[in-house]
């Protein structure tokens, strides 16, 4: 097995009663604490917020998205323009996805060969093949910290043929990636699939760490298979990696998954979800989720929660819902950057457990409030 030191995870503690790790990932841009979560910025932006407002969350890494970037404004461009950090303005780590899930959540819009990927833009209708060796191109000229190898993603449940030659093209084409790659101030990490099936799980992690990356992601998970079946192929693959190279679990998720998946040695997450409910009027809280619509919240002059100190709380929960009511624009951003930051507290929260050996008594209490 071939592993980098390029970009050190130093290990800093087990947790003694769990799988779960307190690590520090060291790149380009700085550090990151872990377990982690990263915030989507697909477009280069998180949605509505200023990189200000992001940075006050505790955000330390965000994630980027290569396809939506390579359509618009162009890879290129952005490269010309000095890479997505000056681009957007954000001066820690990033992490860009490989256009992997676009193309499974495309659909019918695409075809998969062992070539790539041919599918329809959603911009246009034009169409796009991407292959291993465009997505590594496309995210060199970004200049992330962190590259995602192109993968193959398919819809669970499958047939175990299908789940096979899904994973086994995935290591085929994480192993293009790495002999694209040309740039030498960025980390790769490959992404382990292999559907449900714990034998395709296990060949396909061994296969990739054979090939040596720099991290390993999770992926093919949250996407409509229950959460038990998910923890159930997490306790399998994690035992797998190895310990002194950081792990990622792609596209999860709800508050509980994210410990969930720390108690099974995950370092690593990111997610649309508390954006996208944030601009759906739901907030984030440590006893469950808000509906900040709601009658009950019209004269209540508490904050969403009283032990917050992001902006949002400062307000109260009757002009929060106001706002909302009122299709102010300011609702949405408050409730996003609320629930970003509820986030960064529960990863904080999550570090400090396993520092102190109290992580097994942390995720019983989560269980209890976030169910």
């Amino acid at each position: 097995m071939v592993q980098s030191t390029q970009f050190p995870f130093e290990f800093l503690h087990a947790d003694t009663k769990t799988q779960a790790r307190r690590g520090r990932l060291h790149l380009p841009h700085g550090v990151v604490e872990t377990p982690a979560f990263m915030p989507v910025g697909t477009q280069g932006t998180v949605k509505g917020l200023t990189i200000d407002q992001v940075a006050g969350t505790g955000a330390h890494i965000l994630l980027g998205n290569t396809y939506h970037l390579s359509l618009r404004p162009g890879s290129e461009l952005i490269a010309e323009l000095g890479g997505l950090h000056r681009f957007m303005g954000w001066d820690k780590p990033i992490l860009t996805d490989s256009g992997g899930f676009q193309i499974f959540s495309l659909g019918e819009m695409n075809k998969v060969t062992e070539d790539g990927a041919t599918f329809k833009s959603h911009l246009d209708g034009s169409k796009i093949h991407l292959r291993p060796e465009d997505s590594i191109r496309i995210q060199e000229q970004l200049g992330s910290d962190i590259a995602m190898v192109l993968d193959h993603v398919i819809a669970l449940p499958a047939s175990d043929e299908a789940v096979l030659d899904a994973s086994d093209r995935s290591v085929r084409w994480a192993q293009r990636c790495k002999a694209a790659a040309v740039r030498q101030d960025q980390a790769m990490f490959a992404i382990v699939q292999g559907g449900l099936n714990p034998n395709a799980r296990v060949r396909c992690a061994e296969q990739l760490m054979e090939v040596g990356f720099d991290g390993y992601a999770v992926g093919g998970l949250s996407v409509g298979e229950p959460p038990p079946e998910m923890y159930r192929i997490l306790d399998i693959v994690c035992p797998v990696l190895p310990t002194d190279q950081p792990r990622y679990l792609m596209g999860v998720g709800r508050p509980i998954d994210l410990v969930e998946g720390i108690a099974r040695g995950i370092d690593m997450f990111d997610c649309v979800m508390p954006t996208r409910n944030g601009r759906n009027a739901t907030a984030f809280t440590a006893n469950g989720l808000l509906k900040m619509r709601n009658q009950s919240h019209a004269s209540d002059d508490s904050p969403i929660e009283p032990d917050c100190h992001c902006l949002a709380c400062k307000h109260s929960r009757a002009y929060i819902r106001h706002l909302f009511q009122a299709g102010e624009m300011l609702g949405p951003i408050l409730l996003s950057i609320h629930n970003l930051t509820f986030y960064q507290r529960l990863m904080s929260s999550a570090r400090s457990a396993i520092e102190e050996d109290h992580f097994e008594e942390f995720l019983n209490e989560q269980r209890t409030r976030l169910a």
